[in-house]
């Protein structure tokens, strides 16, 4: 009798532990289906690098290199000039194009939960925690893990990244036992890393292990020559978009967007060409009043910052869609953001909600 009810103990702990199994890797699919589903739905700058430039050849010829072999990948430039995309570049070209290409924004996470988002946590391990959460490196097992922003990770936080890249391995918090990954990291920022470790806010060992095989995007002023090629392509984009037909873009406008120094690279001229689009009425580009002159702005040689062009982006597209926000027809849809999204853009830029 004992030896059957042993028997029975046996194969009821079997079961719960199979059961367990599942529910675990049941998670991670769906964890894994969120995020590849929110990744479908956005709206990515660019389906491939536009450009012929000598500069940006270079950065072609870089990722043909290193993409196949592996190695980790830091990547630097200005902001807007696609590091985002030649990281997607370096994940496709690789043998692990076949799975998922995970991003984390390093600088768009508040500092407590960096550590949950990278590598997850156990049901019970702080207060709020009502289930375990699978992290970011976890479900990049087997393909890519892009961090962006990197320079702005949490100091308390880099010597256990450190530990990920050199050994493979991390515990989710609260855990007790040592999860082991196979992830290749992309790393990416516009800010001077050698700098802030002269001022102790970046770890030089951290460093050295991301800098394997640098990158370095060139500006939009460092390849005026591509511009005529983005202003085709982004004309064609947004004039599908927006049912227009542009074909023509005069030789003065031609010039001024070359001549222009495009503080905001890439992103601030998709900006400009998506307000020109809306703005022009026939097949010829119209870029209306932009730039803006000394006396439109009030500032020193008539240039502006990224944020004045988004701000006056964003005001022109609200006024299209009658100041709606979200819903078929609303202006976070023609800019390929999420509602919330652009009421914290609205928030940020003081771009008032009218009635």
């Amino acid at each position: 009798m004992l030896e059957e009810v042993a028997n029975q103990i046996a194969l009821a702990v079997e079961n719960m532990r199979a059961f367990e199994e599942i529910a675990r890797l049941r998670a991670k699919l769906e964890e894994e289906n969120r995020y590849l589903q929110e990744e479908i739905k956005s709206d990515h700058n660019f389906e491939e690098i536009v450009g012929q430039s000598r500069a940006i050849k270079e950065v072609f010829k870089a990722i043909e290199a290193v993409a196949p072999a592996g190695a980790t990948v830091l990547i630097t430039g200005e902001t807007g000039t696609g590091k985002e995309l030649a990281a997607r570049a370096l994940h496709h070209l690789s043998p692990r194009r076949g799975k998922a290409l995970i991003k984390v924004n390093c600088a768009a996470l508040p500092a407590g939960l960096v550590e949950s988002e990278l590598f997850g946590h156990e049901k019970g391990a702080f207060t709020g925690a009502i289930a375990r959460k699978i992290g970011r490196f976890e479900l990049a097992h087997g393909g890519t893990l892009f961090l962006d922003e990197i320079g702005d990770l949490p100091l308390e936080l880099q010597p256990k990244l450190l530990r990920v890249l050199q050994e493979g391995e991390f515990e989710r918090i609260g855990a007790s036992h040592t999860t082991t990954i196979d992830v290749r990291v992309i790393a990416a920022t516009n800010r001077d890393l050698e700098t802030a470790i002269r001022e102790s806010r970046f770890r030089s060992d951290l460093y050295y292990r991301l800098n394997v095989f640098p990158i370095r995007l060139p500006s939009l002023r460092e390849r005026t020559e591509d511009i005529p090629l983005l202003v085709r392509y982004l004309t064609l984009k947004y004039g599908t978009r927006f049912g227009k037909r542009i074909s023509n873009v005069p030789p003065a406008i031609m010039e001024v967007l070359q001549t222009y120094s495009w503080p905001g690279n890439v992103r601030e001229l998709e900006n400009v060409i998506e307000r020109a689009t809306i703005l022009s009425e026939g097949a010829e580009l119209d870029l209306g009043r932009w730039p803006m002159t000394t006396g439109d702005r009030g500032r020193e040689g008539g240039t502006r910052t990224l944020e004045d062009v988004e701000r006056e982006h964003i005001l022109a597209v609200l006024e299209l869609t009658g100041w709606r926000v979200s819903g078929e027809r609303g202006a976070a849809g023609h800019l390929g953001m999420k509602p919330t999204t652009l009421e914290a853009r609205m928030k940020k830029l003081g771009i008032t909600r009218k009635e």
